[in-house]
């Protein structure tokens, strides 16, 4: 869930975290760990973090990312990398950041936090054809499997007070939903978070486990029939759900049909509780309303305006605000079943 927060910001960046992250410096990091580069440097699709693909001299290709100041601790970070290592241990298709000589796979340049990871070359992955959702259950399924053996110590936990309260918290206090939509989004979104606490109490407490967080296909390489799973930065505690409903897309049987793949691939290695399929809604509300509080706490890196123009215009406002109320009634639909 990606823009998320280890704890509640108190006030936008005020100074841009990756103005020093000169490409110069991109190649400087890395030379100073040992490659070699050709000066090759192409900037991949990231805006949480910086991630370069570095071309070198004497092997393939490797991704670098620097973590954005300030937003996980050492401790967090290397929890991400030691969750991903531990599933490549297992052969479970991961794409874990390597390991130095030191046994280290955080490293530092300057005020800057960064790892390095293979380069692999794969397509997104096709979810409209449901043998595909067969095997992306059954690896989601050996993930949850090694993510129910052990606990994190130092990362976030998916919860409706960090997700949806915070994020909700943060619009309305420094003054980005225009006024004349203010009253129609604070009683909606106060509707919303009532639902679902209501949803969750009537369902009682879900089994938690380590989850890959972020579990959507832009986070999938496909790569001769088997998904690669990338970018660990948003790893969690969490209900399995999380990793599985942004899979379903289309009309309600399009996704029951979607589900029905998904939850036989995924039962064959880890047990999918029926239940969790009532969180599916809840699971979208809360990705929404975070992630409108994460392009506005980005707002003052320069990266978003350019690469985000639309957002904090009365028109995104609007639509955002329809967009919720849409999901409200969504929540009040039955949730998806299994036979």
């Amino acid at each position: 869930m990606a823009g998320t927060d280890p704890v509640k910001p108190t006030q936008m960046d005020q100074v841009h975290p990756y103005s020093k992250l000169t490409p110069d410096k991109v190649l400087a990091a890395v030379e100073g760990v040992g490659y070699e580069t050709d000066a090759r440097i192409f900037a991949l699709n990231s805006y949480e973090n910086r991630v370069y693909q570095l071309g070198l001299h004497d092997g393939p290709s490797i991704v670098v990312k620097f973590y954005r100041p300030g937003r996980w601790s050492n401790q967090q970070i290397l929890e991400e990398h030691a969750f991903a290592q531990e599933l490549q241990d297992l052969e479970i298709p991961v794409i874990a950041p390597l390991q130095f000589d030191d046994g280290n796979t955080l490293l530092r340049f300057e005020d800057f936090q960064f790892a390095v990871f293979p380069q692999l070359l794969g397509r997104p992955p096709e979810l409209d054809n449901l043998d595909n959702l067969h095997v992306m259950g059954r690896f989601v399924g050996r993930i949850h499997a090694v993510g129910a053996t052990s606990h994190f110590l130092h990362r976030a936990e998916l919860s409706i007070e960090r997700f949806a309260i915070d994020s909700r918290h943060f619009l309305l206090e420094n003054s980005f939903i225009p006024a004349d939509l203010i009253s129609a989004y604070e009683s909606l979104s106060q509707d919303l978070i009532r639902v679902m606490e209501q949803r969750a109490q009537a369902l009682g407490e879900l089994t938690r486990l380590r989850i890959h967080g972020d579990c959507h296909p832009g986070n999938v390489l496909w790569k001769e029939g088997t998904p690669h799973f990338v970018d660990f930065d948003d790893t969690m505690t969490g209900p399995a759900i999380q990793d599985l409903w942004m899979m379903l897309s289309g009309d309600r049987n399009q996704r029951q049909a979607q589900l029905l793949e998904l939850v036989e691939g995924y039962n064959e290695f880890h047990d999918f509780k029926p239940t969790e399929l009532e969180q599916v809604e809840s699971m979208r509300t809360l990705r929404l309303m975070n992630y409108s509080a994460w392009l506005a706490r980005r707002w003052g890196d320069p990266a978003f305006p350019l690469s985000f123009p639309w957002f904090n215009t009365e028109r995104y406002w609007a639509e955002h605000i329809l967009e919720l109320r849409e999901q409200f009634a969504a929540l009040e639909e039955p949730a998806l079943q299994l036979p």
